[in-house]
């Protein structure tokens, strides 16, 4: 499986980090470590790691198949 590319986020820009921070809270809700979900918060769309949480998937597991 060939790794996303990840999203450069422009650390001056309070907007984009407030979007990056958001999208770390959904995955950390959904049960992943915070540091998962921070490194994965730009990677991955977290509407879809959710549907597969609550379809019964593990986190994580979720994380590598929407990956």
């Amino acid at each position: 499986m060939e790794d996303q590319p990840l999203t450069t986020i422009d650390f001056d820009d309070p907007e984009e980090l407030q979007v990056q921070e958001s999208r770390t809270v959904q995955l950390f809700r959904l049960g992943l470590p915070r540091v998962v979900a921070e490194a994965f918060a730009g990677r991955v769309d977290w509407h879809e790691v959710a549907e597969l949480v609550r379809r019964g998937c593990p986190p994580l597991l979720a994380v590598e198949i929407v990956r």
